[in-house]
């Protein structure tokens, strides 16, 4: 059977140049701006979608359902009077 070696020991044990394994990669600085604007613009694409919905959903539809129930009382209250 293999040995398992714990990697926390070697790093300990080495002292001064102690073996440092980082789990993260490491991005050049266009890299990093490049994915920062990214994330901005994905984050702004978002916020108009959401925009366009509320307008949609709750302005429009709201709108269009108010003036339906006007409507339909005020021809409701239209054929009632002339009867």
């Amino acid at each position: 059977m293999t040995q398992i070696i714990d990697l926390s020991q070697i790093s300990a044990n080495k002292g001064k140049n102690a073996l440092i394994i980082s789990p993260v990669n490491k991005q050049s600085q266009e890299d990093a701006e490049l994915e920062r604007k990214l994330r901005e613009l994905q984050f702004k694409q978002e916020l108009r979608k959401n925009w366009i919905l509320f307008i949609v959903r709750d302005v429009v539809i709201f709108s269009i359902t108010i003036f339906f129930v006007f409507a339909l009382s005020g021809y409701s209250l239209f054929m009632h009077i002339y009867r």
